[in-house]
């Protein structure tokens, strides 16, 4: 049987769950996932875990805090002045804690998101931390093929 190696192109399912147990995804049950180890596509922690997985393996790993998706970063916590929001975006927009608010890239080629943390008259805090920055995740995988 093939095993899992650096650039190997797999077909699986696999299930992320938060450190409360709750499902962050999950494609048991439907359609199964495929992807290209190395190619960024999961966090590089959850990638060595499946280095050396043969095809029909099923494995379950608990990925210690901040290893997956890395440490919370105080820095990542900014203050942004709303005439600054109004500027980039619609002026009449309310924000509100729990927002996901998208923002673009400097060279306007991408987007990254920010989460609203507090509101107040002038500024809105978002939080640009991996929503599961410095958390403990458990990864469920099956290999169903390697190629």
């Amino acid at each position: 049987m093939a095993a899992v190696q650096s650039g190997s192109f797999l077909t699986l399912h696999y299930r992320l769950s938060g450190p409360d147990g709750a499902e962050i995804i999950n494609t048991f049950g439907g359609t199964p996932a495929t992807l290209s180890l190395g190619a960024g596509e999961l966090a590089p922690a959850i990638e060595r875990r499946l280095v050396g997985l043969e095809e029909g393996a099923h494995a379950r790993f608990e990925i210690p805090a901040g290893e997956a998706f890395g440490e919370r970063n105080p820095e990542l916590l900014q203050r942004v002045k709303r005439s600054l929001l109004d500027q980039l975006g619609d002026p009449d927009e309310t924000y509100h804690v729990g927002d996901v608010v998208q923002f673009p890239t400097p060279d306007g080629a991408a987007q990254y998101a920010g989460v609203v943390r507090e509101v107040a008259d002038d500024w809105v805090l978002f939080d640009f931390n991996h929503p599961l920055a410095g958390q403990p995740v458990t990864f469920e995988v099956q290999v169903i093929g390697v190629l």
